[in-house]
């Protein structure tokens, strides 16, 4: 502490960063200062003085860093990008900062395209986002799906691209830019409505949505015609949720905050045009000991700084030190004025009263979520996460198989395990439809977008890992699936190949390999075989069917209703060979002679006893 005190005492008097490190030189906590040496100095004086988690903070401090800055809005921003960039176990946490999905257009494409993702770049796309309610954003790629023909392939179009339209060009959901059908002007002229309809401009949908339904309407396509006009009503629905009291035309962002204990939610009303574009909320963790002002100043910061939206005017629910320099930052990044104040009386008053409450509920929901959720995950859970490297853990793992004999029969199925153990609830399986012969790797693909997509279009929350039963070749089916969904950020993925239990991970090179006493091997293992045995059982009740069914069609006189009847009442062939004809003779629609040609054409295993029959 003394040599602490001697280079603080020597410390400029300028704005900047400081960074207080334990005895390895980790990072602990990073700050901001209009006068550095000033605000370091103030976490010197006697503990007794200090607040309680400042005390326990310095108490593992060894040394400092420090960094100038030009101002204190330098200063500001680069707290914040450290504090991303570190997550120090002292600062605020903003808990889910990665999370949230975005919808991004990839203007920086000659042909852009249109789909979700959970990684912001700066690569000259529009992300628009975050969307903290997954069904809002399924429902609005939803109608840009349906109202715009926006390609959904990858090709990197002027340089490859196939040599004929695939089959969204055949059912109207692409223009085949890939071919060269629509030029690159009209493409980018449809985009820019994709733009304006993602930015709350719902007019450019629904007039080409009237003019789709009056050409239907001259063609006699009174169907279709009928679907357009829902989609109008439905755009008309939306835009009618978004007006707000008193706000014609004006561009504002109402700020909510909350807080209890530990936790706080910060929360945006965004209104543009007098149109509420949507509510975003983000979580917080590890504020106790910190003020209100400190809290809301690194949540607007954190938000405004991935923004590309800003609107004239930012409502406060309370004043804080850092208003100032927040405006500062706000109005560089937006290139223009934009005003952050408190409102003392009126409507605006009332609207951030409404934002704090909005705050408060959502935090209310979120610590309740947390009281439900008991249960920790298993020690088997954490470990994987660690030898796997895993960003989160893995509380939902889903695994997919695939089973099939020389490409006969083939049945896929997904298992979910919840915290280690099997959540039934979770489990799917699969008759394979649009895969001739044996590919495992279309197989898989199939599956994968199967499941995927009937998760994302419920509007449910993807498993956190999921495994695939095989190699490097099936993992990248089933990872190519997940990109073309925009899903791919936010699973983790492995392949789990039977030879000798080796662990594929996407970007390396070589497998990897676990002890077999490993308790997360064991996990996957477990989770893996419980994939197979769910598929192999499909497989073979499918197997067991079509064998069932060709052994009854070769009895003359049993046609489909009379099979089933049989298959009905005595669940399998064996059952009807160990059958008395007098047996079979009460099935309906069986007579003695018909019953004794069954039993001649099947045959008899040793001596034909009555049994029990069940219907149920």
């Amino acid at each position: 502490m003394k040599k602490i005190k001697e280079r603080a005492a020597t410390l400029p008097r300028r704005p900047g960063v400081y960074l207080f490190r334990d005895a390895r030189g980790g990072i602990l906590y990073v700050g901001k200062a209009r006068d550095l040496r000033s605000r370091v100095r103030s976490y010197l004086q006697p503990a007794a003085a200090l607040p309680d988690k400042t005390r326990v903070l310095m108490s593992h401090v060894a040394d400092f860093d420090w960094i100038v800055t030009g101002t204190a809005a330098e200063a500001l921003l680069l707290e914040s990008n450290l504090i991303k960039e570190h997550d120090p176990r002292f600062n605020i946490v903003l808990r889910d900062d990665k999370s949230y999905p975005y919808i991004k257009v990839t203007l920086n494409e000659d042909y852009p395209r249109v789909y979700v993702t959970r990684r912001v770049l700066e690569d000259g796309a529009r992300y628009f986002g975050p969307f903290t309610q997954v069904k809002l954003l399924r429902r609005n790629l939803a109608l840009i799906k349906d109202l715009f023909p926006v390609r959904s392939c990858r090709y990197r179009l002027l340089d490859e691209g196939p040599t004929r339209p695939c089959l969204d060009y055949h059912i109207d959901r692409c223009e085949a830019p890939c071919v060269g059908y629509v030029s690159r002007e009209e493409y980018r002229a449809m985009i820019d409505e994709v733009v304006r309809f993602l930015e709350g401009d719902t007019r450019a949908a629904r007039r080409a949505l009237e003019e789709r339904m009056r050409r239907a309407s001259e063609r006699l396509q009174f169907e279709r015609a009928a679907g357009y006009k829902r989609q109008i009503a439905q755009l008309e629905e939306i835009r009618e949720g978004q007006r707000v009291s008193s706000l014609a035309g004006e561009d504002r962002d109402i700020i909510g905050l909350a807080r209890v204990g530990d936790d706080a939610c910060g929360l945006i009303l965004e209104i543009r045009d007098g149109l509420m574009l949507g509510k975003e909320h983000h979580l917080l963790g590890n504020v106790e000991g910190f003020e209100d002002g400190e809290i809301l100043s690194l949540f607007l910061t954190r938000y405004y700084l991935r923004g590309d939206r800003f609107p004239s005017e930012v409502l406060l629910p309370f004043d804080f030190e850092d208003r100032p320099l927040v405006e500062e930052l706000v109005r560089g990044r937006a290139g223009r004025t934009v005003r952050l104040f408190v409102p003392a009386r009126g409507e605006k008053a009332r609207q951030v009263e409404l934002a704090n409450r909005n705050a408060s509920l959502l935090l209310e929901e979120r610590l309740l979520q947390d009281e439900r959720r008991t249960e920790r995950a298993s020690d088997d859970v954490l470990e994987l996460q660690a030898v796997l490297g895993l960003a989160r853990i893995p509380r939902r793992i889903a695994c997919i198989d695939i089973s099939t004999i020389q490409g006969r029969d083939s049945v896929g199925s997904v298992v979910t395990f919840e915290n280690g153990v099997p959540r039934k609830a979770g489990y799917r399986r699969f008759r394979i439809k649009y895969v001739e012969g044996q590919d495992d790797f279309a197989m898989m693909a199939e599956v994968t977008e199967r499941y995927f997509r009937g998760i994302l279009d419920h509007g449910e929350e993807p498993p956190d890992l999921l495994v695939i039963d095989g190699g490097k070749g099936q993992l990248g089916a089933a990872r190519a699936v997940l990109a073309e969904l925009g899903a791919l950020d936010d699973v983790d993925t492995l392949g789990l190949a039977k030879r000798e239990e080796e662990i594929y991970l996407p970007g390396r090179t070589d497998p990897l390999w676990l002890p077999r006493r490993s308790r997360a091997l064991q996990l996957i293992q477990h989770i893996r075989n419980e994939a197979h045995r769910f598929a192999v059982s499909y497989h073979r009740t499918l197997r067991s069917k079509r064998t069932i069914a060709s052994e009854l069609d070769a009895v003359p006189g049993i046609g489909p209703r009379r099979r089933a009847a049989l298959l009905h009442h005595f669940r399998s062939v064996d059952r009807i060979r160990k059958t008395h004809v007098d047996e079979i003779a009460k099935v309906p629609g069986f007579s003695t002679a018909l019953a004794e040609r069954v039993k001649a054409a099947l045959g008899s295993t040793g001596d034909a006893q009555p049994v029990e029959s069940g219907t149920g």
